[in-house]
């Protein structure tokens, strides 16, 4: 499978088009209207039902990385989860290089606070100068335990503290998974595995806490769909993809929760990057 970013207009925004389709069904925004199941990671499709899945570790690292406008290429149904983080797209945006474009940035300031619940998980969005991560998660494994992480998410630290931090699960929902046929391409190579309360993976964690560091990347590729880069405070306990994708659609439904603002000029990658 090969994936492409490849530079994008103002006002654009992250486009996936999937090479493989016919051309009048290549286009698949990446909207929180788009989004099909967020089983395993999150899927969008449209209206042809052509569909991209796992999506959220590359929108993180575009997101992240504070470009705006791009334009992703694919060849097949699943963007590459590579080592499971955000790590490889950064590499490759790195290597693009970035432009500001010459228009001033569209911003989804928070003005009140959006909460969804689901039992003990909690996802919120509150106002704040800037975009802050608060993040919490709790397992029994005691590989895992309590971690919590507050997060300014600005370029420098999302690339440093952030997007290296991989997708992670139990050794025994893994084996029942593909059993089912599912999670098929899953392995050591591009996830922290957990047996019990021990890390399988011979190397080792890159964080102490990387399994709460992976949530907030989730949720910052996830907070993506929203369609432009958000203004405010992220605080989620327990939290998931579809917490995530609750939370976005509770705010854009709430015309008083939020409004446009304009900062800084937007981004756009520069020239084509392939994996």
């Amino acid at each position: 499978m090969r994936l492409t970013l490849k530079p994008a207009g103002v006002d654009h925004g992250i486009v996936f088009v999937r090479v493989d389709a016919p051309e009048f069904a290549r286009r698949v925004p990446a909207l929180v209207e788009k989004v099909t199941t967020t089983q395993l990671g999150t899927t969008l499709a449209n209206s042809a039902g052509v569909s991209v899945a796992t999506v959220e570790h590359l929108l993180a690292a575009l997101f992240g990385m504070g470009i705006d406008n791009v334009v992703v290429e694919l060849d097949g149904p699943e963007v590459p989860i590579l080592d499971g983080s955000s790590a490889p797209f950064i590499e490759m945006i790195e290597m693009a290089g970035m432009r500001a474009l010459g228009a001033p940035r569209r911003m989804l300031e928070v003005l009140e606070p959006v909460e969804v619940r689901l039992g003990d998980k909690v996802a919120r969005l509150e106002p704040f100068d800037g975009f802050e991560l608060d993040v919490a998660v709790e397992f029994t494994s005691r590989a895992i335990g309590r971690q919590r992480v507050v997060f300014d998410c600005t370029p420098e630290s999302f690339a440093k503290d952030l997007g290296a931090a991989r997708t992670f699960g139990f050794l025994h929902q893994v084996e029942a998974m593909q059993a089912q046929g599912l999670a098929l391409g899953g392995s050591l190579e591009n996830a922290v595995v957990i047996d019990g309360d021990a890390v399988v993976n011979q190397e080792g964690l890159r964080f102490a806490d990387e399994f709460v560091r992976h949530k907030a990347l989730d949720a910052v590729g996830d907070l993506a769909l929203a369609g432009a880069p958000i203004q405010g405070r992220y605080v989620a306990e327990r939290a998931g993809h579809e917490m995530n994708v609750a939370l976005v659609r509770a705010l854009l439904a709430n015309s008083n929760a939020w409004r446009w603002s304009f900062a800084t000029l937007p981004v756009e990658l520069l020239p084509a990057a392939g994996a």
